[in-house]
């Protein structure tokens, strides 16, 4: 069983950044790909970014290509996403996940090709 923990959510204002982390304790990251998703309020999860552990390559959310940057320490076992110009509507809880199956990384984009979540984080952008 992976356990994943997020941290690095809060509070900012529009335009501002945060920088979100995924930790897995205990063990190495060994899945084959980590990303991100987020739920805001009365809405389905969505896709946000995600990462090959071994190689690297990304997959980004139209929504966020060009804000947000994903990438991972496999010393660490750690995955971040960068958010920088954050806008009102990136409020939502942001959630880390991992897939454990060789899915190609266009394939990634559906909360249904991973395996494990983490709790969660909570992310609020004011105007």
């Amino acid at each position: 069983q992976v356990q994943l923990v997020e941290s690095g959510g809060g509070w900012v204002q529009a335009g501002g950044s945060l920088r979100l982390s995924c930790l897995a304790p205990g063990r190495a990251f060994s899945s084959v790909s980590a990303g991100w998703f987020r739920q805001a309020p009365g809405k389905e999860r969505e896709f946000v970014a995600t990462i090959k552990w071994t190689a690297g390559a990304t997959l980004y959310a139209d929504s966020v290509k060009g804000r947000f940057t994903i990438s991972r320490d496999t010393g660490k076992s750690t995955v971040y996403l960068q958010m920088n110009t954050l806008k009102p509507e990136d409020t939502a809880v942001y959630y880390c996940a991992a897939a454990t199956s060789t899915t190609p990384i266009q394939r990634l984009g559906v909360a249904s090709a991973y395996d494990y979540w983490g709790q969660g984080t909570q992310v609020t952008v004011s105007s």
